[in-house]
């Protein structure tokens, strides 16, 4: 018997039939990864139909450049644009594509908001794919950027165009940047843990915070946030907080904990090692919280239903109290549940 990866082709379009020979809807395939075929719609989407979805995608970013020039203007099949993220930083855009079925899509999309909004540069930043088979970033348009500052609210931000990681920085955490600077930080302590780029830690010192400590595993992305996202009150720890004691980390307590794990799997069979991980770490942080402090949760694994999350970290964080999740962005909304990725959680 056949398998599907000798009859149909990487980036094939499909018509999909249920077993009455009726019309389901239309995909697209993909001979790899877990992802056999990506939605496109009831209907076949034509050159007309992609412009309008690109058209409505950005018409709902609109109210964003009031705020900030860092906006993702196509989010995947939330946008009805499968596997096809687009992000804007000021005159920069980067595309990314999640699979080779979809980088000619991608490519024509970032071309038609290029011409679209005037971007003076489109770069193509396909994510990191299975061993061996990565393809270097490319340039679509304009002249090569390694880095570029944009605006989000009173910050001043940096992204790593060309060695970090999504299309440069975390664009997701922007609604949790702006609750920082909310708040009234005078005097606290906070400690903030998978800092990357340290934007977050930003934030905070710009809320008034007295002590930021950043950690992060990543010499590289410690020295780029020590030199575009720095101050006094901040200081900078490589440690892998997820393997052996916290050697490094300043025993504290702090008044503020925030911790935004990376993901660690896309494998349901192995979601409970996951959770295992989840404990030690917060019960970690719950160590070196101070008493009536605050810890922020960030969990980015798909397969961790927000559920499970809250059951974890209500058990762990005795005798904090669950005091709210931060809606995603609006650049960020899912379009279905299992879009529903970044769970933001506040225990305080």
């Amino acid at each position: 018997m056949s398998s599907a990866a000798e009859i149909f082709r990487d980036g094939q379009w499909l018509h999909l039939l249920d077993g009455s020979n009726q019309t389901v809807g239309y995909g697209v395939y993909q001979a790899e990864g877990v992802v056999a075929i990506r939605w496109l719609g009831e209907s076949l989407p034509d050159t007309s139909a992609l412009q309008r979805r690109l058209r409505k995608a950005l018409g709902r970013r609109e109210k964003l450049a009031a705020e900030t020039e860092a906006v993702r203007l196509v989010n995947g099949e939330s946008d009805g644009l499968p596997g096809v993220v687009l992000d804007r930083y000021g005159p920069v855009g980067v595309v990314q594509t999640y699979s080779s079925a979809v980088d000619d899509l991608g490519r024509y999309l970032g071309c038609l908001a290029r011409r679209w909004l005037d971007l003076k540069t489109l770069l193509w930043k396909p994510p990191r794919r299975r061993a061996g088979r990565g393809q270097p970033d490319r340039v679509l348009f304009g002249s090569p950027v390694a880095k570029v500052r944009f605006r989000e609210g009173p910050l001043q931000l940096w992204a790593d165009l060309g060695a970090g990681q999504k299309s440069g920085t975390f664009l997701d955490l922007r609604g949790l940047r702006r609750e920082m600077l909310s708040r009234d930080l005078t005097g606290r302590r906070v400690l903030n843990l998978f800092c990357y780029t340290g934007s977050l830690g930003l934030a905070c010192q710009r809320a008034g915070a007295a002590l930021v400590v950043n950690v992060d595993s990543s010499a590289a992305a410690l020295e780029f946030a020590r030199q575009h996202h720095g101050g006094q009150v901040q200081s900078w720890v490589r440690q892998d907080l997820l393997a052996g004691p916290w050697s490094e980390v300043p025993p504290g307590p702090y008044d503020l904990i925030l911790a935004d794990p990376p993901p660690m799997t896309g494998r349901s069979d192995q979601l409970e090692r996951v959770l295992a991980g989840y404990r030690k770490l917060y019960r970690r942080c719950r160590e070196v919280l101070a008493p009536g402090g605050e810890l922020v949760a960030c969990c980015c694994t798909s397969r961790v239903r927000v559920e499970s999350l809250r059951s974890l970290l209500d058990a762990v964080l005795v005798p904090l109290r669950f005091k709210g999740r931060l809606a995603p962005e609006s650049d960020h909304r899912p379009g279905f549940p299992e879009a529903d990725y970044l769970k933001i959680l506040r225990y305080g």
